[in-house]
C-alpha cells in the first residue's frame, strides 16, 4: 500500500486507519463521532484500492469496512451510488454479502432505485446481484414504509425466473420470506414448478407455503438441499450425514438461509 493513501485522511478519519480487524468487534462500533462533513472522506477511504488490496496482515486493511460502516450510521445518501462499485471490485466476497444489508439498511429508501437498477443489471456479477436482492430486503424489513417498494422490486426480478439464474431466484424468494410478502406467492409458486429456484438457497415450495402459513406443514419428507446440490462424490468419499444435518433435527430453514447463500458463493 502506498503511503499516499494513509497521509491523505484527516482526523478523526484517520483513526479508522487503526481500528483493526473488524472481526474483533461483536457489534459494530459507535462511529457517530464522525459527522456528516466527514462523509466524502469516508466515502473515499471505501472505496479506496490502496486500502482494499493492503497487506492481509495490515491495519489498514480494514479501515475501507469500517468506513462503509460509519456511512451507514450516518444514513449517507451520497455513498449509495460509490459502495455499489465495491460489489463487482471484491466479487461480491463474504464481507459484501454480510455487510452491505445492513450498511443500506441504515441509509434507508433513498437506495432503493439504484439497488432495482443494480439487480436487473445482467452485467453485474450473480453474487454482486444477490448482494443487490439482500439489501432491498434489509431495506424492507428495517423502513416499513419501504417495505411495498421493495416488495415490488424484488419480485419484478423474480418474475423473470426464466432468464435468471436459478441461485439468484432462490434469494429473491428468501428475501420475499424474509419480507412476509405472502402477496408475492403466486410469482414464487411459477418460479418454483418451472424448476427454476435453487433450493439449497431456501427450500422448496412446500418450505414456502408453510412459511406463508399457506399450508400448516409438510406433506413430504424434507431433503437436505444443500447436500444435495454438492457435487457427486465416490461412496467412500462421500461425506457422512450427521443427525445435524438431516430433515428432522436441521433449524428452520430461515435460519440457514445465509449459510446456504455463503456456501453457494464458496463454490463459485
Amino acid at each position: 500500500m502506498s503511503n499516499e493513501s494513509t497521509n491523505t485522511y484527516p482526523p478523526p478519519v484517520d483513526k479508522l486507519l487503526a481500528y483493526g480487524d473488524a472481526r474483533n468487534f461483536r457489534e459494530w462500533p459507535d462511529y457517530l463521532q464522525l459527522g456528516p462533513e466527514h462523509i466524502p472522506d469516508l466515502i473515499r477511504m471505501a472505496t479506496d484500492d490502496d486500502l482494499l488490496w493492503a497487506g492481509s496482515d495490515s491495519l489498514e486493511v480494514w479501515a475501507p469496512i469500517h468506513a462503509w460502516r460509519a456511512l451507514g450510521q450516518l444514513c449517507a445518501e451520497a455513498a449509495i451510488e460509490p459502495l455499489l462499485t465495491l460489489f463487482d471490485a471484491l466479487d461480491a466476497e463474504d464481507w459484501i454479502l454480510e455487510e452491505m444489508p445492513e450498511v443500506y439498511g441504515l441509509i434507508g429508501p433513498a437506495a432503493i432505485p439504484a439497488l432495482t437498477a443494480y439487480l436487473a443489471d445482467t452485467s453485474h456479477l450473480l453474487f454482486s446481484r444477490v448482494a443487490a436482492s439482500g439489501c432491498l430486503q434489509h431495506i424492507g424489513a428495517q423502513h416499513p414504509e419501504a417495505r411495498a417498494e421493495c416488495v415490488a422490486a424484488i419480485t419484478r426480478q423474480l418474475e423473470r425466473f426464466a432468464e435468471n439464474d436459478p441461485t439468484l431466484n432462490g434469494d429473491l424468494v428468501a428475501s420475499l420470506l424474509d419480507l412476509k410478502a405472502v402477496e408475492s406467492a403466486p410469482v414464487m409458486e411459477r418460479a418454483f414448478a418451472a424448476n427454476r429456484v435453487d433450493l439449497s438457497v431456501t427450500g422448496d415450495w412446500e418450505d414456502a407455503q408453510v412459511e406463508f402459513g399457506l399450508k400448516p406443514a409438510r406433506e413430504t419428507p424434507r431433503l437436505n438441499y444443500l447436500l444435495e446440490s454438492m457435487p457427486r462424490l465416490a461412496p467412500a468419499s462421500r461425506p457422512v450425514v450427521s443427525a445435524v444435518d438431516r430433515p428432522e433435527t436441521a433449524r428452520p430453514q430461515r435460519l440457514d438461509r445465509q449459510a446456504g447463500k455463503k456456501a453457494k458463493a464458496k463454490r463459485r
